[in-house]
């Protein structure tokens, strides 16, 4: 793993038209041909620990903590992931429309089912850049 290089990371989400935005203080850091950004989220049911591995125009997010939570993210692609809360393990599936991963940010956009429903249409920017510690 290269060295960690501490990052402002800003998540802005819009699903159904509806932004929601989140900016977090984490690490970037490269293994092998994947790149992996990890920040923390601070919730009213308590932290959630996420990292994004981005490789190949592909995107991977998983979210451990108060939500577990694991989308795959292919352009064009249909493809499986399992959201957990409480209530149980629930089966998602993200049907990825696109996919941009550039210098310093990562753009999806994709429809998600939840345990077969659809749950809405999202367009999810992260943008990342360098911060001194």
């Amino acid at each position: 793993m290269s060295a960690q290089i501490p990052v402002k990371v800003k998540v802005k989400t819009v699903i159904n038209k509806e932004p929601f935005e989140l900016t977090a203080f984490g690490r970037y850091s490269e293994k092998g041909d994947s790149t992996y950004l990890q920040y923390d989220e601070m919730m009213p049911e308590g932290t959630i620990h996420t990292t994004v591995k981005l490789k190949n125009g592909e995107v991977l997010i998983l979210r451990k903590g108060a939500v577990d939570m694991r989308l795959h993210f292919i352009t064009n692609k249909k493809t499986p992931g399992t959201f957990s809360t409480d209530q149980g393990l629930m089966l998602t599936e993200a049907d990825t429309k696109n996919v941009t991963i550039g210098e310093g940010q990562v753009e999806v956009r994709y429809d998600l089912s939840i345990q077969g429903s659809y749950a809405g249409t999202y367009h999810m920017n992260i943008n990342y850049e360098e911060v001194s510690e």
